[in-house]
């Protein structure tokens, strides 16, 4: 070919023409490119923000902390816990424990050398020198079905009445059936263990001899359940009762695997609200119409502790003081941290935020009516600051991942301070909602036990016995014991406040 000093000026014109075509679709697909490629990059940045998240910095549970590709959360704070190489095992200053050794043991049993000494003499004509070893077991009796059979008398008294002795309690119809001993217990490895009915049963055969069938062991939830409504519902007023209630949900698999219609997931809700004394779970969803059937509706006189979640600001529960969960704030604020990294305010916030956390607990424990006030307006002073620096730096909600939830995070601090400060001026209210998140913990070790359970009902008789025996054990007594008293038609009930 030609070069362009030695083409004629029409030759010129076509490779010109040629060349511009080139250029133009060049153009299209370099933009095509560019725009491929700021797509891959706010996926990629989504997809490694979503990897950042964990425990730490977001509301994510700490067993998905491990999941594959997560990188490894930070090293917390461990100032107060002895350091990340500490000894293993007890602590300098930790409280210890042992077995102890009791005066007044259950049983004494003596023990002689038994056999012939070496000279050939019998040891049991030896002479007693005393007790020169002394040693006390801790130990269980081996366990064995008993059969008692109970006797109903009938008598005439003088008058001329008949009387009929009643049949022990926990008896039930019929001429033969299980005490309540062994029905609390089933009822106990279901609940509290999670442990499913068949293998309840394999348990009760390999440890008491006796094999009670699937059918009754299972029948056996919705029976407590049933003898629990009184109780049920006195929990439940004690807890509209209470200054503060900490409140939460968390999915639950229960149900039919189909979801229903609209629905993306098929699983239900589980709420639970909750104090230091009393536990109370309704099932059902996430939905405002479970929301006001729930006891949140009756709170108008308490506060509510949450983790901020839409419902519990919606009109339809009435006027509710609220706590925002100071946790989920300081994971939040952890997660900003990370999206702006050289920023200050973040660390700031949570700082003041642990500092208030810290006093407040601090004068609860020393039964101080409040937190010193220098202490605290200086770190709500900090506090304030920070945000003020954050929101002037975040302007918009912005476009990287983060950063939306990072300036939510900072006009609820400016929008509700009293709503995340009500604990720093009333030490009645807890910072946070662990109470709620512990009483929910069952409900997630149940799903990894046992998986999703097939039929709602029998899920919410579950959780009105798991409630009725964490409030049981909340007030110091053996959760066996009130199961037993419970199937035995008469269960513990906590008592009503003292009128004012």
């Amino acid at each position: 070919m030609s070069g362009p000093e030695e083409m004629s000026r029409d030759e010129l014109i076509v490779v010109v023409r040629h060349q511009a075509a080139q250029i133009t679709a060049m153009a299209g697909q370099l933009s095509e490119l560019m725009e491929t490629n700021e797509m891959l990059a706010g996926k990629l940045a989504r997809l490694e923000h979503l990897l950042s998240r964990n425990s730490g910095n977001s509301s994510s549970p700490p067993s998905r902390d491990d999941d594959p590709g997560k990188p490894a959360p930070p090293e917390k704070n461990t100032r107060d816990k002895g350091g990340p190489n500490r000894a293993r095992g007890k602590q300098p200053g930790a409280p210890g424990s042992h077995l102890p050794w009791t005066e007044h043991p259950d049983d004494r049993r003596d023990r002689f050398p038994q056999g012939r000494c070496e000279c050939g003499d019998d040891l049991g004509g030896a002479r007693d020198l005393g007790i020169v070893d002394r040693y006390q077991q801790h130990e269980i009796p081996q366990v064995a079905v008993k059969v008692i059979q109970y006797d109903q008398h009938q008598v005439r008294c003088g008058c001329g009445k008949l009387h009929t002795a009643d049949r022990p309690d926990g008896a039930r119809s019929g001429p033969v059936g299980y005490g309540p001993n062994l029905a609390a217990f089933a009822v106990y490895l279901m609940v509290v263990h999670f442990i499913p009915a068949h293998r309840v049963v394999a348990l009760l055969e390999s440890l008491t001899g006796t094999a009670p069938s699937v059918g009754f062991v299972h029948g056996m939830i919705n029976r407590a359940a049933g003898l629990l409504t009184e109780t049920h519902q006195r929990i439940r007023t004690l807890i509209t009762l209470a200054h503060a209630v900490s409140c939460d949900e968390t999915p639950l698999r229960v149900g039919p695997q189909q979801p229903p219609a609209g629905k993306k997931k098929a699983e239900r809700y589980l709420l639970v609200a909750a104090t230091e004394l009393y536990t109370h779970y309704l099932l059902g969803d996430r939905s405002i119409d479970t929301f006001t059937a729930f006891v949140v509706t009756d709170l108008t006189n308490s506060v509510i502790v949450h983790d901020r979640y839409q419902n519990y600001d919606s009109a339809k529960l009435g006027t509710l003081v609220h706590q925002l969960c100071c946790a989920h704030l300081l994971r939040d604020l952890a997660g900003a941290t990370e999206v702006y990294p050289d920023a200050v305010w973040p660390v700031q916030i949570a700082d003041a935020l642990r500092g208030l956390i810290h006093h407040a607990n601090h004068a609860r424990e020393q039964g101080l009516p409040t937190i010193d006030a220098d202490i605290r307006d200086e770190l709500l002073t900090r506090l304030r600051d920070g945000m003020l620096v954050g929101l002037s730096d975040t302007t918009s909600a912005g476009t990287r991942p983060g950063q939306r939830k990072a300036r939510l995070l900072l006009e609820v601090l400016r929008d509700r301070p009293d709503d995340v400060l009500r604990f720093a001026h009333d030490l009645k209210v807890p910072p946070t909602s662990n109470q709620a998140e512990r009483d929910l913990r069952p409900s997630k070790i149940q799903q990894k036990i046992s998986g999703r359970l097939t039929s709602e009902a029998r899920t919410q008789d579950r959780y009105t016995i798991l409630g009725y025996l964490s409030t049981a054990a909340k007030h110091g007594l053996d959760k066996i014991t009130v199961l037993r008293d419970a199937l035995t038609g008469k269960p513990w009930m906590p008592a009503l406040p003292a009128p004012t």
